[in-house]
């Protein structure tokens, strides 16, 4: 009886997944979503699967997804239903028991959750798949964690990016970095968090790197009830300033290039850039923002978070040294 039972979940299942592909084109690859606790998990969906949308993004379709959450943080708690029944009930995506379930339907895997401490165990589970995958912000609660989730990466062979949507919204230089940089933002800081800027502030800082490249070497970071101001200085002699506002401020960056100044203001939220960056990468395109350079953002804001309690002292930031592969156990 439990075996006809089961089989017939699993029937299920398939038709729920052919259902929410229905619409797709043919040559569409299968993406499948790591948590729906996220206003992402529902916004992505609805970019890639409705072909209607001024917004849409072709290529990709999601298929299925892993429900997660996490009962102790209200940023979860609240919303995981709303955002799950949308899914099922709008976009008939049918959910899975497991992260592993998710390995063969699909091509690729987000991992949009919002607990940054669950990352490490969700990413480990997806990559058991063997397939690219993309993390969504917060990537990790600290930058030893950080660490940890690259080199499980790295010695598993698991191809996968993480980025926030800013990076993309602004123009990419294929040549020489800005000379100068200063960005300005939205100020909520994740309350409690270890690194209090990964939660909201690294959209910020992401642009910053865009523009200036990785590789700075001290930061300080002067914090006040209504602002931050993040200062970074890189060896060459280049700095770039973040201006955090609370309570709201829109996003706003100015670049300083051989004599001239080029300047955005009012910069809207766009998912569309990073939506066909993850398309490219899991159709089998290198990765948009490299292992390394994430982990010199998240260096970045760990040497931030320290100058900060330190009273906006100049700090270095902790080089990020290549990650030694493991070697294979003999019998």
């Amino acid at each position: 009886m439990r075996c006809s039972v089961r089989l017939s979940q699993i029937g299920l299942l398939f038709c729920a997944c052919v259902c929410s592909a229905a619409s797709a084109h043919a040559s569409d690859i299968r993406l499948g979503l790591v948590g729906t606790d996220s206003s992402h998990a529902v916004e992505f969906t609805r970019m890639l699967n409705d072909p209607r949308a001024a917004d849409h993004v072709s290529g990709a379709t999601v298929v299925a997804a892993y429900r997660g959450g996490n009962p102790a943080l209200p940023l979860s708690r609240d919303r995981i239903n709303t955002f799950s029944s949308e899914l099922a009930d709008r976009w008939y995506i049918p959910f899975v028991a497991g992260i592993r379930d998710l390995c063969p339907l699909v091509d690729g895997l987000l991992i949009l959750s919002v607990d940054p401490a669950s990352r490490l165990s969700e990413f480990q589970q997806a990559s058991a798949c063997g397939k690219p995958i993309f993390v969504d912000k917060p990537l990790a609660p600290t930058l030893q964690s950080v660490r940890q989730l690259a080199r499980f990466a790295l010695n598993h062979h698991v191809l996968w990016f993480t980025a926030s949507a800013m990076r993309f919204t602004i123009p990419q230089s294929s040549g020489t970095k800005a000379a100068s940089a200063d960005v300005w933002g939205p100020g909520a800081l994740g309350e409690g968090a270890p690194l209090d800027l990964s939660w909201y502030g690294i959209h910020s800082i992401e642009m910053l790197f865009a523009v200036m490249g990785p590789g700075a070497r001290t930061v300080s970071r002067i914090h006040t009830s209504t602002s931050d101001v993040i200062t970074g200085a890189w060896p060459d002699g280049r700095i770039g300033t973040v201006h955090l506002i609370r309570p709201d401020l829109a996003f706003g960056i100015a670049v300083f290039q051989n004599g001239r100044t080029q300047t955005m203001d009012n910069i809207p939220i766009d998912y569309t850039p990073l939506l066909k960056a993850v398309v490219a990468f899991v159709r089998g395109g290198a990765s948009p923002v490299s292992a390394r350079e994430s982990l010199q953002v998240f260096a970045f804001m760990d040497a931030a978070q320290r100058s900060m309690q330190q009273g906006g002292k100049l700090l270095p930031i902790i080089p990020i040294k290549p990650i030694p592969i493991e070697p294979v156990p003999t019998r």
